[in-house]
C-alpha cells in the first residue's frame, strides 16, 4: 500500500533543483516539487500550497480542506491503532 501525506509548503529550498522545505503536522521535511511544478510556474508561486507527498515527492496539489480532512482521518488511524495493540 502506497500512502500520501499532506504537507505544506513553507520555502523554496532549491528552484533549481525544485527542492522545498514542507510541514506535515509541525515536522518539517525536504521535499522535490518536479511533479507538481507545470510549465510557467515558478516554485516560488507554490509557497503555501498543500501537497500529497510521497517517499520525497510532491506527487500532487490538494486544497487545504482535502489535506484537514486527511491528516484528521490520519490522527483517526493512529488512535485506532493504539486501541487494538492490547488485542494483539
Amino acid at each position: 500500500m502506497c500512502l500520501g501525506v499532506p504537507g505544506q509548503i513553507i520555502e523554496i529550498l532549491d528552484p533549481q533543483l525544485n527542492t522545498a522545505l514542507i510541514a506535515v503536522s509541525g515536522v518539517r521535511r525536504q521535499v522535490n516539487l518536479t511533479c507538481v511544478i507545470t510549465e510557467g510556474v515558478q516554485p516560488s508561486a507554490l509557497v503555501g500550497s498543500w501537497v500529497l507527498v510521497h517517499v520525497g515527492f510532491a506527487m500532487s496539489l490538494i486544497d487545504e480542506d482535502e489535506a484537514n480532512k486527511t491528516l484528521q482521518l490520519l490522527a483517526e488511524l493512529d488512535e485506532l491503532k493504539d486501541a487494538l495493540q492490547p488485542l494483539q
